[in-house]
């Protein structure tokens, strides 16, 4: 139940940072008034102080990353743990019977071939007319 919660919550989490990302102006959104504008210094240089977009989509960021490293964690240590045969989850395999053993690990021998086949049901093709 607590790992449902946490995927819904990463979804969340990850769904939000794309809308606040797409949300926010880039660096170089200023560009084309930068060549000739008087403001070229800061068209790709330091910005000012943060603002709630960049502060949340970072605190979203590392939300995401420590959701993301957590669940890494416990997969891999769930992993760890080993499965007899009989919690082993088959899927359609666990429905095909086993084979029998053979005596002294023996290839079983090929059937004998069967009679041949009964001629074909389909009819002949007309012979082409004589000239």
């Amino acid at each position: 139940m607590l790992i449902l919660v946490i995927n819904v919550l990463y979804v969340l989490i990850a769904l939000a940072m794309i809308a606040l990302i797409l949300m926010q102006r880039g660096a170089g959104a200023q560009a084309g008034s930068g060549f000739g504008g008087g403001a070229s210094a800061t068209v790709f240089g330091a910005r000012g102080a943060s603002n709630f977009l960049s502060k949340s989509t970072k605190w979203l960021a590392i939300a995401f990353f420590g959701i993301s490293l957590g669940m890494a964690w416990y997969a891999t240590h769930k992993a760890v743990k080993p499965q007899g045969p009989a919690l082993q989850d088959l899927g359609v395999m666990a429905e095909v019977p086993a084979a029998p053993a053979q005596a002294g690990g023996a290839v079983p021998a090929a059937p004998a071939p069967q009679q041949q086949a009964p001629a074909s049901t389909v009819p002949a093709a007309p012979a082409p007319p004589s000239e």
